[in-house]
């Protein structure tokens, strides 16, 4: 099964996140953390600034790793780099996505996540305060 890797930002003001819902292919509609894929000689941060940059006209920091999703869908592996982010400067204009929220501890499981960012969800729960 070939792996696919990705990066995801958990960009965070105040006491919300942002979340996005998938704009196009089979799993749109459903939410997930903006990001995407590591271009070769990329580290997992340069890629997720380059990325965030693309998707969402905005300038990120990118802080501490929360945790790598491993993940098998039906026809690939996802190995996923999740951090904490931060905006530097943008407004968080949607490229690709068909809606975004900003979400707070409460209000997590409100949106239909994509399956392997399910498993993301708890451990930003535990982490915002």
């Amino acid at each position: 099964m070939k792996t696919i890797r990705v990066v995801a930002a958990v960009i965070r003001s105040g006491n919300k996140i942002f979340a996005t819902a998938r704009g196009y292919g089979e799993f749109k509609g459903q939410w997930e953390f903006p990001g995407g894929k590591i271009e070769s000689g990329e580290t997992p941060e340069k890629a997720l600034v380059r990325e965030i940059k693309e998707e969402l006209e905005t300038d990120i920091k990118v802080g501490e790793l929360i945790y790598t999703i491993e993940y098998d869908y039906p026809t690939f592996h996802l190995s996923m780099d999740c951090f904490w982010c931060e905006i530097i400067k943008g407004n968080l204009t949607l490229k690709e996505a068909e809606d975004a929220r900003w979400l707070t501890k409460e209000h997590l499981y409100d949106v239909e996540w994509l399956p392997a960012d399910l498993s993301l969800i708890e451990k930003i729960r535990i982490q915002m305060e």
